[in-house]
């Protein structure tokens, strides 16, 4: 959704409750009698138990269940998170919102990043898979960076898993070979073992894929668990393509 596309649709704060109750009474509500069965009360914004007659307000049971902040304000967040690719700090948030509390704020981010999270874990890649690991920089002591260790073990680094789905498309008329990444994953690994890196292909990846990665020792057992493994070692003209 692009910006003029979200402020058409998301007006107010009015608007933002409704299209919020209409993606839950989607899923349903279940009171803690174990009814599903309520009353809408738009008076209080709050449905009703038929059975036991205990109400439940529209934010509880949900990410955004004791926060002070406005459906507007959530909405809004959820739109500049995934406006762009490289994303906001939740203090460029703040800044944002023009909201004077920096805590609220990143409160609110760190629920979405999470729900995010786990929403993403729910699915698996398939298809033709690459698979690699990356380094990220993390937050490090200047006497740790002064090492400047690269690769595996680098100081302020954090090792990540990166897959993604890459489909071989060829040009009809030129016959020029390229690659077209549908959807990517990535996992943060505290090891550089191949039992993680297991466990990590058992998670995200379809059992009938075909895998492409270099010939790292960590890989050896990749070819159990998908349909097939291809390994090519890895060297400066591989990691440029």
């Amino acid at each position: 959704m692009n910006l003029f596309s979200f402020t058409a649709n998301f007006t107010s704060e009015e608007s933002c409750r409704l299209h919020f109750k209409e993606e839950r009474d989607k899923q349903g509500v279940q009171c803690k009698c174990g009814s599903k069965e309520h009353f809408w009360i738009k008076s209080v914004w709050s449905y009703e138990c038929k059975k036991c007659r205990s109400r439940i307000s529209l934010r509880s049971g949900t990410i955004m269940q004791s926060s002070n902040l406005s459906f507007l304000v959530w909405y809004k967040t959820m739109f500049l998170m995934t406006a762009t690719k490289k994303g906001f700090s939740s203090k460029e948030i703040q800044k944002q919102l023009g909201l004077k509390r920096y805590e609220p704020v990143w409160a609110m981010v760190h629920k979405l990043r999470k729900a995010m999270g786990n929403r993403d874990a729910r699915y698996t890649l398939e298809g033709m898979i690459e698979f690699d690991e990356g380094y990220f920089t993390v937050e490090s002591s200047e006497i740790e960076q002064e090492k400047g260790i690269r690769g595996r073990g680098a100081v302020g680094k954090m090792n990540t898993a990166i897959m993604a789905e890459s489909t071989i498309l060829e040009d009809i008329e030129t016959g020029k070979k390229s690659n077209q990444c549908r959807y990517f994953k990535a996992k943060v690994l505290t090891d550089h073992t191949s039992e993680q890196i297991n466990e990590t292909i058992k998670e995200s990846i379809s059992e009938k894929s075909i895998l492409f990665s270099d010939k790292s020792t960590s890989y050896i057992d990749i070819a159990d668990l998908v349909e097939i493994h291809i390994t090519e070692k890895s060297n400066k003209e591989t990691t440029t393509e």
